[in-house]
Formats: structure tokens, sequence, C-alpha cells
């Protein structure tokens, strides 16, 4: 079973973040505990993009930004995946850059120390080198770049079932199963 940490950034692309979080609360008998951390930016584009606060009423534990007593602040609490969605450019040089100044950043560098998954869904373009050399360090330290790039070979028709190429990779990504297109079947 699976203990996993959401985190919510202030980066444009809240879908993302409620498609994934739809998905994760329907993947029965895989996820053990579900966490979320959303920012107060997050909350705000959030709203400005879907016009709802939908993010209060998922069946999960919610933790404020700053609660460094959460259980996943620390690698004794064993949580196994992390996936920050949307992850904005600056919580990715923080976390690049070892700066645990938040509860976001203190449980990504609880990932990386202790080996365990952490996928970043970047959400920029363009990237300058800054980005990039970011995300190399990331890499390099064990963390997984899932730009929040959709896919089309699935032939979406509909926003969601466009934004949902990405979730369904970032679920793969963290070795979830669930049902979604396969290239060649």
């Amino acid at each position: 079973m699976n203990k996993i940490v959401v985190a919510i950034t202030g980066a444009s692309g809240a879908i993302y973040a409620k498609l994934l979080l739809d998905n994760l609360v329907r993947l029965e008998g895989q996820c053990e505990q579900i966490a979320v951390v959303i920012s107060d930016n997050a909350k705000k584009i959030w709203q400005a993009e879907l016009h709802n606060e939908d993010y209060k009423n998922y069946p999960v534990q919610y933790y404020d930004k700053y609660d460094f007593s959460a259980p996943f602040a620390s690698g004794s609490a064993q949580y196994n995946i992390m996936i920050v969605v949307p992850c904005s450019m600056g919580t990715l040089g923080r976390i690049a850059s070892g700066v645990s100044d938040d509860l976001v950043t203190r449980a990504a560098d609880v990932m990386l120390k202790e080996k365990r998954k952490l996928i970043l869904a970047v959400r920029d373009t363009p990237y300058n080198l800054i980005h990039i050399k970011n995300m190399e360090l990331v890499t390099l330290a064990g963390g997984i770049i899932c730009p929040a790039t959709p896919s089309f070979y699935s032939n979406p028709t509909t926003i969601e079932e466009v934004a949902l190429t990405v979730v369904n990779r970032l679920i793969d990504l963290a070795g979830l199963q669930s049902k979604s297109f396969r290239w060649g079947e």
C-alpha cells in the first residue's frame, strides 16, 4: 500500500491537480494514505481556473504549508510517493537547492534523501537555463521531472481528456495501476 503526498503549488494548471486527486481517490487498494498540501497561491489559481473550491472536498488528509509536524516531514513515516502538481519554477528551484522552507520543500527533500519517488509536474514555458539546471539537479538527486505536456495520440476531445494524458503519465510514473490509453493496444 502506498502513502502519497500531493503538493499543489502556485503554477497554472489546477486541472492537473484536480484530475490527479479525482483518480487517486478511485484507485482502491493502492493508496493507504493520501496527504495534500496546497499553497495559498494554488488555492487562488484553482479558483481562477476552475471556478470552484473543490480542492477542499476530497477524502484526504490536508496539511498546512508550514506544518512541519506532518508525518511526511520525516522519512520515518514511510510515505513513498510525492507528486508536485503543478510544480512552480520557484518550488523546483527551492527543491533543487535543498531549501526546505515549507512543508512542500521539506517533504521533497525527505523523498530525495530516502530514495523514494518524487515526481515534479513542472508547468511553465519556455524554460530558461536556470529552470533546466534545476531540473537537472533534481534528476541527478533521484527525482523525476514530468513536464505538464499533454499528448494527443489518444485523440482527446475535451480539455479534461487532454489534461488527463498528463495525469495518467503521473500515475504511471508513481507505479500505480490505472486504466488509460496505451499505445499499440
